[in-house]
């Protein structure tokens, strides 16, 4: 038995056959609007990503041990939310160029709400599960994209934001503009890290500097929309909850004096207290929530359907055929839409549902462990008899 089929251009028809006791021809007209937008398998040799997988494992250790100092009963669940909102916001191609795309990365984004540490976990936590329900990223490639996304973006992101934030006014106006260039100079950061291990472990003989030059040039645009999405994101939040931003935690209004009937600033830094906040946290939360289903249950199925900046360099350059099949290539959600569903609008519509909602669960129930160990670790340490 034989099965072949041959993928065109977005909306376009394709022919299959099949061949069984017969040849069955059957024209069918689909719009792929979802793609697979990480490091497949097959790009990256095994030994190669064999390192990377043990320098994520590493990653993850240590932002697990970090993450303790991050979280608090307050922002465990908004980590949660975090990582299902850059779920549902990966799905949303935008076009950068001419037949090329860009999509989130989120490291700058997850990093400035909830730390460097505990955004490093809901990259991760997004990758896994992109990779596993999706099959979006190879699984033996996942070192490879914890390193490029969850290391480098949130770090090269964090170090740049930290850096601005110091010279910039303490306003939030700084903290936005901060985190737009952060998130624009962390999407070329991880391109670079790709090209590098690319360059180590490649599968295919291409010119690296070739493959540098695109990689950095492509996504030095898709970085713009990355900055658009981080700041208006980050700025959405500080607007009513800067309490809850983790890289806003040193924002202050100063006190207001009354001299001579007229208010003015106190004049000391110490005499400022935080900005206050305009909403519930249960509010923001239900409010993240209903965004991040909005965006992958409807918005989803208007992105765009051109291969995505690291895809479109692998198809000029010549590697994209080393790709592997994944491994849950046959799973119910594979490419982002939900098996045996034929109406392409509800099942991609159903699948980024799905994902949302496994996403905020799995990164919550993550994020409330690592809150609860902290906690019973914080218990140990206090005397709790004094029986000799």
């Amino acid at each position: 038995m034989s099965h072949i089929s041959g993928i065109t251009p977005p909306g376009a028809a394709y022919l299959v056959f099949t061949t069984e006791s017969e040849t069955l021809l059957r024209m069918v007209r689909i719009k792929p609007h979802h793609r697979r937008v990480h490091v497949p398998d097959g790009f990256i040799d095994a030994p190669t990503s064999a390192v990377t997988g043990v320098v994520a494992a590493a990653a993850v250790a240590v932002s697990l041990r970090g993450a303790r100092r991050e979280l608090d009963e307050r922002t465990a669940p908004l980590a949660g939310l975090v990582a299902a909102f850059i779920f549902a916001v990966q799905m949303l191609n935008f076009p950068v160029a001419a037949g090329t795309s860009g999509h989130l990365l989120g490291g700058a984004l997850a990093a400035i709400l909830v730390g460097p540490y505990t955004g490093a976990l809901c990259i991760s936590v997004v990758l896994l599960m992109q990779g596993i329900l999706f099959a979006d990223g190879g699984l033996t490639a996942l070192g490879v994209n914890i390193t490029n996304m969850a290391i480098v973006g949130v770090v090269v992101a964090y170090v740049v934001f930290r850096g601005l934030v110091k010279v910039l006014p303490k306003t939030r106006r700084s903290i936005t503009a901060a985190s737009f260039v952060a998130a624009i100079v962390s999407v070329p950061a991880a391109a670079l890290a790709f090209t590098l291990l690319f360059w180590i472990g490649g599968t295919t003989d291409v010119s690296i500097g070739k493959v540098a030059t695109a990689m950095v040039g492509v996504h030095l645009l898709i970085g713009i929309g990355e900055a658009v999405i981080t700041a208006l994101t980050i700025g959405a939040v500080v607007a009513v909850r800067p309490d809850l931003v983790y890289g806003a935690r040193d924002l202050r209004q100063p006190l207001k004096l009354r001299v001579g009937g007229e208010l003015v600033d106190a004049p000391a830094a110490e005499d400022a207290q935080p900005v206050a906040a305009r909403t519930s946290r249960r509010t923001l939360w239900i409010s993240g929530l209903a965004t991040s289903l909005v965006l992958a249950g409807f918005v989803s199925f208007y992105a765009s359907a051109s291969p995505d900046g690291l895809e479109k360099v692998a198809e000029d350059k010549g590697f994209l055929e080393s790709a592997e099949e994944h491994a849950n290539a046959d799973s119910p959600l594979a490419d982002y839409g939900v098996k045996d569903i034929d109406n392409v609008r509800l099942s991609g519509g159903l699948a980024g549902v799905i994902g949302v909602g496994a996403t905020v669960v799995a990164g919550t129930g993550v994020f409330w462990a690592v809150r609860r160990r902290r906690t019973d670790e914080g218990a140990d340490v206090s005397p709790t008899s004094t029986s000799v």
